[in-house]
């Protein structure tokens, strides 16, 4: 059994941090198209379609991050020092973000909360694609403990991944838009989704080149016999998904396009999983070497199998509650 808990606990926060990216990345993605709006009533549709999720999909982001803290306590004691400054700015960005959301819709000057609704969503994105890079790039650890300097963080291939997310939560929140509102904001969505795509599938292939050739140990992973044999679906299947989202943006479908991002999002999700596990801190510790004491993992472990379908349940409800499309002069509030 004690064996066991770090991997259900691994299993754990990466299924919370999974649905933090695709439930949170939508929203952060509509931030990020705020600015190709034409006026203040389109930014209103956008706003109004994500309205009754988006402060529900930040609870992902608490679990994945309290997970760590209680499960992988080495781990935690390690990477935060190491990425200080990028989780900060992201952590402050969420919050001006949450303050432009709720006071746009009472304030009669909007263009301030609007450059703040902007900024915070592409920054936090683009932290978050930093921090992922800089855990991918790999962290020095000596004696169990950071052994890099503030800026450690601070790597091409980082910034490249932080850059990346952002057009990828843009894909998200096009699509959303698509599948969520009707008229201009419907159809702008759809073209800047044929654009997002073809930006992301770059980013992508770069990560995926990069990542072997910079790292032996990820290159060994996917290249060597007999892994390749079973590994190659991922990239093939990435690869069909893309298409299909290409042909059904082209035909003017709208739940489809939505669902196929997730898909690649997960896909990708998958490869940095086969790319680095069983590494929690890679690439030098393991689940097992930052484990808590079985004893705490237990305790924990009832708590959030209570509470996890609660969670997903109430999830599920709103969801449910407020489908449909989100027209001109309409409001949830």
């Amino acid at each position: 059994m004690e064996w066991y808990l770090p991997v259900i606990w691994a299993a754990l926060i990466g299924t919370a941090v999974a649905m933090y990216v695709i439930l949170d990345g939508f929203d952060l993605g509509i931030g990020i198209l705020f600015p190709f709006a034409r006026n203040e009533g389109e930014r209103d549709q956008m706003m109004r379609s994500v309205a009754p999720f988006w402060d529900g999909n930040e609870t992902w982001l608490v679990l994945g991050g309290g997970g760590l803290w209680v499960a992988f306590p080495r781990a935690y004691a390690v990477v935060m020092p190491a990425l200080y400054l990028p989780v900060i700015v992201m952590l402050l960005a969420l919050v001006f973000r949450g303050v432009a959301f709720e006071f746009r819709t009472v304030s009669h000057s909007k263009t301030w909360l609007n450059v703040a609704f902007t900024t915070g969503s592409t920054l936090a994105a683009f932290a978050q694609g930093v921090i992922l890079g800089s855990l991918i790039d790999g962290i020095p650890v000596r004696d169990g403990a950071y052994a890099g300097g503030p800026l450690h963080w601070a790597t091409p291939f980082a910034l490249l991944c932080g850059l990346a997310l952002v057009a990828g939560y843009a894909l998200l929140g096009a699509t959303w838009l698509t599948m969520k509102t009707e008229g201009p904001v419907a159809a702008r969505s759809r073209a800047q989704a044929k654009t997002l795509l073809l930006v992301v599938l770059t980013f992508m292939a770069a990560v995926s080149l990069w990542t072997p050739l910079a790292h032996p140990r990820i290159a060994e992973r996917w290249f060597s016999l007999p892994n390749f044999y079973f590994l190659w679906p991922v990239p093939a299947v990435t690869a069909l998904v893309a298409f299909l989202l290409w042909r059904w943006l082209a035909k003017g479908r709208e739940v489809p396009p939505f669902l196929a991002v997730i898909a690649l999002f997960l896909l990708g999700y998958l490869g940095l999983v086969i790319s680095n596990f069983p590494y929690l801190v890679p690439p030098s510790l393991t689940v097992w070497q930052t484990a808590a004491a079985p004893a705490s993992q237990i305790f924990m472990l009832l708590g959030t199998v209570a509470l996890l379908p609660l969670i997903l349940g109430y999830t599920a409800f709103i969801y449910w509650l407020f489908r449909g499309k989100v027209r001109e002069g309409e409001s949830y509030h």
